[in-house]
């Protein structure tokens, strides 16, 4: 899973970190300096970047189809239409893509709060399933069966993207990414995550080192 790979690399540095942190503590009254060490949450600040980065385009929710098609094309007036009909199966996958999350998206906000600008939904991908999808029936083709049935096909690609558009598929997107990766990041930080749309971001600025 992708989720189990990205814990088991960040495991070595968050146990790096835990034994800097224990050592810093113990020792740093005996050197007796005041000068202040770099805070941790500017390595936990790495530590989200570098998790967000991992994921890449996250698929969070998929929109599954059936239809059934009519596609007719007029030939000439003097003949009747080409007609084929098909029963369609056919999928859309709503994604969000980490890739595009930059420093400037994340937002630390005192010692217990980090924002994230989230990149705008996408719909990953949109396809017919072949393997359900059937010619149901085929009228005045004139010989031309297979070019018939292969624009028909491609309509109904296009009719499952705008499916799935209309049916709100990058706001279901929007909503399972709060549902999933929120989680996930507060459970690394070990602090309150709050996911914003990235043209909301309050700050644009690099994220600040406390």
């Amino acid at each position: 899973m992708p989720l189990l790979r990205v814990l088991i690399r960040l495991l070595p540095w968050i146990l790096v970190i835990t034994v800097g942190i224990f050592i810093w503590r113990s020792f740093k009254d005996f050197f007796g300096t005041d000068e202040k060490e770099e805070p941790a949450v500017s390595v936990t600040y790495n530590t989200i970047l570098t998790s967000v980065e991992e994921l890449g385009k996250m698929e969070l929710v998929r929109y599954n189809f059936k239809d059934v098609v009519e596609y007719e094309k007029e030939v000439s007036r003097f003949v009747p239409n080409s007609k084929v009909v098909l029963i369609v199966a056919g999928e859309a996958v709503g994604c969000v893509d980490f890739t595009k999350i930059q420093a400037g998206d994340i937002v630390f906000e005192g010692d217990s709060v980090v924002q994230i600008a989230l990149p705008e939904p996408e719909l990953c991908y949109y396809k017919v399933d072949h393997s359900q999808s059937k010619v149901f029936s085929k009228e005045n083709t004139y010989f031309q069966d297979a070019e018939l049935v292969e624009e028909s096909f491609k309509y109904a690609e296009n009719n499952v993207k705008r499916a799935a558009l209309n049916s709100g598929i990058l706001r279901q997107t929007t909503e399972n990414a709060e549902k999933i990766l929120k989680p996930m990041l507060e459970e690394i930080t070990g602090k309150r995550v709050v996911l914003v749309p990235q043209r909301r971001i309050q700050n644009p600025e690099l994220p600040r080192k406390l």
